[in-house]
């Protein structure tokens, strides 16, 4: 039956590449009936609003004009992973839909040709195909109001609950819906989050420096000894420029650091620009150093070598292979990383980034 085959879609990726995926580890922890509850809620609500008869299979030659509406995971970062793949679509006239605080990144994007994020914009256009991130209820709604009669694709579809390479299963599934227009090896080289980024720095700042990142929005991804990091670099790198960046919760950490150093030696950029502002701060840097987060997947946009911090969610669920990095990981928390292993990694980051020792 086309409702059991369609469960199974839930929980197997829909290219047959194999990316990381806590798959097992989610099957493990949820039982089966609250499983099949959700699928079935998805289902219904697809065959309730009619959508069932409008959905492809594939993106066709004759799918020029394109809507991706991407609401699901409204974080700056799962917007990055998500829509990473329209690079694929560069041929085609493709806007955005997406949540008002998102909206801004994408406002000087090299592929959407127009950024919305109010309905009301939308009245009177017309698009060949849409493309939904998900069937959570809320994407189907949305669409089924906007664009009843479109026909429409989904990146993530009934696939719902384990953590994956978000990266990885945009960009696989992008090229499964495309007729597999490249190979899983030449996915893998280019495979990695894009924003557009603005030419002119905000601040005036030195020739190089790195950036590290500090704050943060959950505690178990917060480092709180950012002081001793500066520290240990200023003394081995003693020409050195460091700018620290992030939002408005790490600007008692910044206070804190800048206030032992000189002004010119570390440079507080902590909540005082934009996201795309501080994303092209961290553009010019030579090396990106902080925890998994926004500002480390704005880093990888901008192709900088990276020295992440992970908890929880190991490296290869945020990385790919066309990403320079040098990560650590601890199971529970970030604060679990000793500063000698972020220095050491930061020394192999330099030695690549840095033409010679500064010392």
């Amino acid at each position: 039956m086309l409702i059991i085959r369609r469960y199974k879609e839930t929980y197997t990726l829909p290219f047959n590449e194999d990316i990381p995926c806590y798959l097992v580890a989610y099957l493990s922890q949820i039982k089966k009936p609250s499983r099949i509850i959700k699928y079935i809620k998805r289902y219904l609500f697809l065959v309730l609003k009619k959508e069932i008869k409008n959905e492809k299979e594939n993106i066709s030659e004759q799918d020029k004009r394109i809507l991706w509406i991407n609401k699901s995971a409204p974080s700056l970062g799962d917007s990055l992973m998500d829509l990473s793949s329209r690079m694929l679509l560069r041929s085609r006239n493709i806007d955005l839909f997406t949540d008002k605080k998102n909206a801004h990144i994408y406002e000087k994007d090299p592929i959407f040709k127009n950024t919305f994020y109010k309905t009301k914009d939308l009245k009177g256009e017309a698009y060949d195909l849409i493309i939904l991130d998900s069937y959570s209820t809320r994407t189907i709604d949305l669409k089924n109001k906007l664009f009843p009669h479109a026909n429409f694709v989904s990146i993530f579809g009934f696939f719902n609950g384990p953590e994956v390479n978000r990266v990885l299963f945009s960009f696989h599934r992008m090229n499964s819906l495309l007729g597999r227009i490249m190979s899983s090896s030449e996915i893998e080289k280019i495979a990695r989050p894009s924003m557009g980024i603005s030419k002119v720095i905000p601040i005036k700042l030195p020739n190089e420096y790195i950036t590290i990142a500090v704050g943060g929005e959950w505690e178990y991804r917060t480092y709180q000894r950012w002081a001793e990091v500066v520290t240990l670099i200023l003394k081995k790198f003693k020409n050195i420029r460091i700018v620290l960046v992030g939002s408005k919760n790490g600007k008692s950490c910044a206070k804190s650091i800048t206030s032992r150093f000189p002004i010119d030696q570390v440079i507080d950029c902590v909540g005082k620009y934009s996201f795309v502002e501080t994303a092209t701060i961290i553009s010019k840097s030579k090396i990106f150093v902080g925890c998994d987060g926004g500002l480390m997947h704005a880093a990888n946009c901008s192709q900088r070598i990276l020295v992440p911090l992970f908890a929880r969610l190991e490296p290869r669920m945020q990385l790919t292979e066309s990403i320079l990095a040098f990560p650590e990981f601890d199971q529970n928390d970030v604060n679990n990383i000793s500063v000698d292993a972020i220095i050491r990694n930061f020394e192999s980051a330099f030695k690549i980034s840095y033409k010679y020792h500064q010392v």
